[in-house]
């Protein structure tokens, strides 16, 4: 959790994580075009899931890399923003370790591993449903003004 963070309870900063979670959910047309579920999430992590679909498939017949990529990219954007504070990606970098294959259901987890005043850097692991990791990703966060959830009681991050 940000230093100076008003928010103690860690009930609250749970019920915090599943707000701002669902407000992106909802707003997020892409993750629900590629059929991307944000399985679970708490305060500096997410869970995120997709199958490989024929239409993510390359000339290979594997799974398209900027598909994986934007499965990991989602997953960071949730732990990232699980405080409710507006954050972006300021810059990520991935490594492919093993294909995806058509029917693959991958598992994406994103732990925000260092935040301080508005940088972060968030560490997301795909996985396939063997438990064979597919890509490392880390990314580096830039929080800016606002909230991802308009809570009551709650100013938003300037």
């Amino acid at each position: 959790m940000p230093e100076g963070d008003p928010i103690m309870d860690p009930a609250r900063k749970q019920q915090v994580a599943e707000a701002a979670r669902e407000a992106m959910y909802a707003r997020d047309h892409a993750a629900r075009a590629l059929g991307i579920q944000v399985t679970e999430v708490a305060p500096g992590f997410a869970r995120c899931t997709m199958t490989v679909r024929q239409d993510m498939v390359n000339g290979h017949d594997i799974l398209h890399g900027g598909l994986c990529f934007t499965l990991a990219d989602t997953c960071f954007a949730y732990a990232c923003n699980s405080h409710n504070r507006v954050t972006v990606a300021q810059s990520a970098s991935v490594t492919f370790c093993a294909p995806g294959k058509l029917g693959d259901v991958l598992t994406a987890e994103g732990t925000e591993t260092w935040q301080q005043g508005r940088g972060g850097v968030t560490d997301v692991t795909v996985t396939n449903q063997d438990g064979v990791v597919l890509a490392m990703f880390r990314g580096n966060s830039r929080t800016i003004k606002g909230q991802v959830a308009d809570l009551p009681g709650e100013e938003a991050a300037q």
